[in-house]
C-alpha cells in the first residue's frame, strides 16, 4: 500500500466524510480545494551577501474573513505542506465556531541558521512581501506563530505592517500570538497545550467515550506518552501531570527520547532540553536514541505534538496505545487511521485537539479591535458584589455560630473578579467543550460515524457549507 501525502492524507479523509452527507458536488469540490496560494521568492542582504529565500501563503477558504493561519518557519516547507495545513484551518476554524477561513503561510528555513539579528531581517522582508498582497492584513488574513515562530517573530510582523500602514488604528489586529506588551493576549503561548488538556478533560467527562478507548475513571493515574515537548507538547505534559494527576512516563524529542515508568518531571525535562539540547543524559531516567520506537510502548495515552506523519503504514499496526489525541497537525496518516481505527483506538482528531491556538487568536484580535483589555470594565465590579454577599454571610455566620464560619481560602477565591487571563481560560475551556459536544451527538447517534475525526468533518463541512449557501453559492 503506497502511503499518502500530507496533503492527500487530508483529502482522503475529507472525502469519506463528505460522502455521508448530502450537498451538490460543485459545493463539495469548492470545499475541498485551496483557493490560491501566492508563492514569493525574495532576498535578503546577510553578511555582504545576498541570500534568496522562498515563502508561501495559502487561503484554502475565504467563506469568512479574515482568513486565518500561522506562518511555520522550517526547511521542509513546501507549497502542497501548506495548503494541506490551510484546509485543516479551515475545518478547524468551523469546528469551534471561530469566524475566520482558512490560511496557512510557510518559509523554507532552518531558523537554527541563523543569529537573532539575521532572522528579523529575512522575517521582516517576508513580512513585506506579503502585506503588499494584503495577505497581511486585520480585515483580510491574520497569521499566527507556528512551527519555528514565536511572539517574537509575531511582534516583528506587527511592527512591520504598522511601519507601511501608518494609519491603520487596527494595525495591531494583523497578526496574533504578539507579546503582551505589543497587544498579545494573557493565556496565548501555552493555549494550544491548554486546549489539549481542556479536550482530554471533556473526553473523560464522558464515561461512555472512555469506555469506548477500553480505559476507564478520570485523568488521574493515566500513563501518557509525549512526542515532541515544544510550545504544545511542553505545555499539555505540563497541565496534564501537574494539574490532572496524569503520569508523563515517556518523552520523545529529536535526539532519542526519555522513559519513567514512575513518571517524568516535565519542568525538569523541558529545563535540561533547554541548557542542552536534548534529552540525552537526563538523569532518573532510561534514554533510548531511537525516539520513534518509544511511540509504540505501552501507554493510556498517546500526544503526538511535532511533525505531521510520525504514525504511519510502518508502526500504526504496533501502537499499542487506546487513546490518540493529535496534539500536532496531520500525526496520523490516513492509511495509519483505518489501521488504528479497526484496532479499536480512538482518535481525538487535530483539527479539534489543537484548536485552542485558534480560539485564543481569535480572542486576541477582538481585543486588538475592541482596544481594551478583557476584564477592564467589569472586574472590579464584580468584587465589589461579591464582596456584599460575603459581608452578608459572614453576618449570617455569628448569629448561627463558629461552625458556620466562611473559610478563609473559600473568601479569597470568591472575593476575586476574572481578569483576562481567567477569562480566556474560561472561553476556551467553554470552546472546547461545545465542539466536542457537537462531535459526540454524530459519534453516538449515527451508525455510519463511527468515529471522532469523521465526525469533525462532518460537523465543520456542514457550518463551510452553510455559510457558501448564505452567499449565493
Amino acid at each position: 500500500m503506497k502511503e499518502p501525502s500530507f496533503r492527500e492524507s487530508v483529502d482522503i479523509m475529507y472525502n469519506r466524510a463528505v460522502e455521508l452527507i448530502e450537498l451538490p458536488p460543485g459545493l463539495k469540490e469548492k470545499i475541498r480545494v485551496c483557493n490560491a496560494t501566492y508563492t514569493t521568492r525574495f532576498g535578503v542582504r546577510l553578511k555582504g551577501e545576498i541570500h534568496t529565500f522562498v515563502g508561501y501563503r495559502a487561503v484554502h477558504s475565504d467563506h469568512m474573513e479574515p482568513v486565518k493561519g500561522g506562518i511555520r518557519f522550517a526547511s521542509s516547507v513546501n507549497q502542497d505542506e501548506v495548503e494541506a495545513l490551510a484546509a485543516l484551518m479551515t475545518y478547524k476554524c468551523a469546528l469551534v465556531d471561530v469566524p475566520f477561513g482558512g490560511s496557512k503561510g510557510g518559509l523554507c528555513i532552518n531558523p537554527r541558521d541563523y543569529d537573532e539579528h539575521e532572522l528579523e531581517l529575512i522575517t521582516r522582508r517576508f513580512a513585506s512581501e506579503l502585506i503588499k498582497r494584503d495577505l497581511i492584513n486585520p480585515s483580510q488574513n491574520v497569521p499566527a506563530p507556528d512551527m519555528g515562530t514565536g511572539e517574537r517573530e509575531m511582534a516583528w510582523i506587527a511592527d512591520q505592517y504598522t511601519q507601511i500602514n501608518t494609519t491603520d488604528i487596527d494595525a495591531k489586529a494583523c497578526v496574533t500570538g504578539k507579546p503582551i506588551n505589543v497587544g498579545g493576549i494573557a493565556g496565548r503561548v501555552e493555549a494550544t497545550g491548554r486546549g489539549v488538556q481542556y479536550a482530554l478533560r471533556e473526553y473523560f467527562r464522558e464515561p461512555q467515550d472512555v469506555s469506548r478507548s477500553g480505559l476507564s475513571g478520570s485523568l488521574d493515574g493515566k500513563k501518557i506518552i509525549v512526542q515532541g515537548l515544544g510550545n504544545v507538547g511542553y505545555h499539555a505534559a505540563k497541565f496534564l501531570s501537574e494539574e490532572d494527576g496524569s503520569l508523563i512516563i515517556g518523552i520523545i524529542e529529536r535526539d532519542g527520547a526519555l522513559f519513567s515508568e514512575k513518571g517524568l518531571n516535565v519542568e525538569a525535562v523541558r529545563s535540561w532540553v533547554m541548557k542542552n539540547g536534548g534529552v540525552n543524559g537526563f538523569p532518573d531516567a532510561k534514554f533510548s536514541e531511537d525516539g520513534a520506537a518509544l511511540l509504540e510502548e505501552t501507554c493510556d495515552v498517546l500526544i503526538p505534538a511535532a511533525l505531521e506523519g510520525v504514525i504511519n503504514i510502518d508502526n500504526a499496526s504496533n501502537i499499542k496505545a487506546p487513546l490518540i489525541i493529535e496534539a500536532a497537525n496531520g500525526p496520523i496518516t490516513a492509511s495509519a487511521d483505518e489501521i488504528l481505527k479497526n484496532k479499536g483506538c480512538v482518535i481525538i482528531p487535530d483539527m479539534y485537539a489543537n484548536a485552542g491556538g485558534v480560539t485564543v487568536s481569535y480572542f486576541e484580535w477582538v481585543k486588538n479591535l475592541s482596544h481594551m483589555r478583557f476584564g477592564r470594565m467589569q472586574r472590579r465590579e464584580q468584587e465589589a458584589r461579591n464582596e456584599l454577599v460575603i459581608s452578608e454571610l459572614e453576618t449570617i455566620s455569628q448569629v448561627l455560630g463558629e461552625e458556620w464560619n466562611i473559610s478563609s481560602n473559600f473568601k479569597e477565591d470568591y472575593m476575586k473578579g476574572a481578569g483576562e487571563l481567567e477569562l480566556v481560560r474560561s472561553g476556551l475551556d467553554d470552546t472546547m467543550r461545545g465542539a466536542l459536544q457537537s462531535m459526540r451527538d454524530l459519534w453516538h447517534e449515527k451508525e455510519n460515524v463511527t468515529d471522532l475525526r469523521t465526525a469533525a468533518y462532518l460537523v465543520s463541512i456542514e457550518k463551510v457549507a452553510a455559510s457558501y449557501k448564505a452567499k449565493g453559492l
